[in-house]
């Protein structure tokens, strides 16, 4: 999402090589490509003219200190600005309140509020231990209380269910009443929206905030919007107390600037972020960490959190002992890590928590879903015993594997070379050979060719 900033501000340091100190017109040409920047990823215009006022105050006359050269010193500038734009400090979700804790959804028709509430609750549940009502007051998308049901079922959240022809209020009223007499912690509220920002949608959702008087009023806002979005956010605040937003699609080819523009412009904090479609796709917004990925630094603590959620500890300390012993590493367990992988959102959600060099270094041998999906393929095709003792493939069961996954031999050939190189990596680790693996590591990446 944030390629073009991350590229145009690695460019930064490049412009500022062999100064001693930032001086207001060595760094000139670097605030320009900032601003520059700033344009293309459609961050508000005020937000710009902020930015850019506070990064030039804080670093002309700032020493390169060490071993940080010009452009890294200005780059830590940004950074610590960047963090401060988007918030400073992380907004933790509130729940300090008399049970059932009322979440309401508020937004425009597309912008992924049902979707929202839906991983919302699976995050309260699994995060928060919370027992998690859905209620869904959009009575003009009966397709939207379906998904909602649906959604509720695929999470283990529960689900009020709605009568033909309850209004909103009706429906409101009775579903605090059941949630009260059934000992939920929290009840989020999805709501109506529109394609555009009407009196009537307002007015509706205005009395619901004064009927369920709710903890959270979270605005649901599609990242992909650009100025837009954060221009409905503001408007939406001017007639509800808003506690905080979601940005949702952060995946997609949004260029950033709702992400960057929209604590600025509404004041209010942006509390979760959409960064798949499946279900575990929502994460706190941390500004920190975004601004690490915007930097190209990537977000390392998050790519942690996320393993630890996605990957299977029994899985995992399975693997460790034959790490460590050197043997009985076999094809299952080379599918297992691809599962692993999987759970975690896929290689393009790693991708994007990565370092911009090793993430760029990921794309250069081809190191993606479909390639996992592929392996993942082939190793299905195989029998059980193909899959302990890989050293029985011979022609004819190569070509019955190949024509099983629907792939060529060759592809079959190049999962088991690299199955053989990721075995002789787990041998050089049992035998404490660190830089013999790492210099083995580029060869085992899954499609590399």
């Amino acid at each position: 999402m944030f390629d073009n900033l991350t590229n145009r501000f690695s460019g930064i340091i490049k412009t500022l090589r062999g100064e001693a100190r930032l001086t207001e017109s060595n760094i000139q040409e670097a605030l320009r490509e900032v601003r520059m920047a700033l344009l293309e990823a459609d961050v508000a215009l005020p937000v710009i003219k902020e930015f850019i006022a506070r990064v030039k105050e804080k670093a002309v006359g700032q020493e390169v200190m060490g071993s940080l050269s010009p452009g890294q010193a200005l780059v830590g500038v940004v950074h610590q600005e960047l963090i401060a734009i988007m918030g400073g400090e992380k907004a933790d979700i509130n729940l300090a309140t008399v049970p059932p804790a009322v979440i309401l959804m508020a937004g425009l028709q597309g912008a992924g509020k049902t979707t929202s509430s839906g991983k919302l609750a699976k995050w309260l549940m699994e995060q928060k231990k919370k027992k998690v009502l859905l209620v869904s007051c959009d009575i003009y998308r009966p397709a939207a209380i379906h998904q909602l049901e649906l959604l509720a079922g695929q999470t283990g959240a529960d689900f009020f269910p709605v009568q033909i022809g309850q209004q909103p209020r009706e429906i409101a009223t009775a579903a605090l009443d059941f949630a009260r007499r059934h000992h939920h912690d929290v009840m989020i509220v999805d709501t109506a929206g529109r394609l555009a920002i009407d009196e009537a949608m307002m007015q509706e959702i205005s009395e619901l905030n004064t009927l369920l008087k709710p903890i959270e009023i979270l605005f649901v806002v599609d990242a992909m919007q650009g100025q837009d979005a954060v221009n409905t956010a503001k408007a939406f605040a001017e007639v509800l107390p808003l506690t905080g937003i979601i940005l949702t699609k952060l995946d997609g080819d949004a260029r950033g600037g709702a992400a960057l523009s929209a604590r600025h412009i509404t004041g209010k904090p942006i509390k979760f972020v959409g960064v798949a479609e499946k279900l575990t796709g929502l994460e706190p917004f941390h500004p920190d960490r975004m601004a690490a990925r915007i930097l190209g630094m990537g977000d390392v603590l998050g790519l942690i959190e996320e393993a630890q959620r996605g990957i299977d500890q029994n899985e995992a300390e399975k693997l460790a002992k034959k790490m460590k012993s050197g043997k009985g590493f076999d094809l299952n367990d080379f599918k297992i890590q691809f599962q692993q992988m999987r759970n975690m959102g896929g290689m393009s959600a790693m991708m994007d928590k990565l370092p911009a060099q090793l993430s760029q270094a990921a794309q250069n041998v081809k190191m993606d879903d479909k390639v996992i999906g592929r392996t993942e393929g082939i190793v299905n095709a195989m029998t059980a015993q193909e899959r302990a003792k890989p050293e029985i493939l011979k022609a004819s069961r190569k070509r019955r594997i190949a024509a099983g996954a629907g792939v060529s031999v060759q592809e079959v050939n190049r999962l088991l070379a690299q199955f053989e190189q990721t075995q002789k990596m787990m041998k050089m680790m049992s035998k404490g050979g660190m830089a013999k693996m790492m210099r083995g590591l580029k060869g085992m990446l899954p499609g590399r060719r």
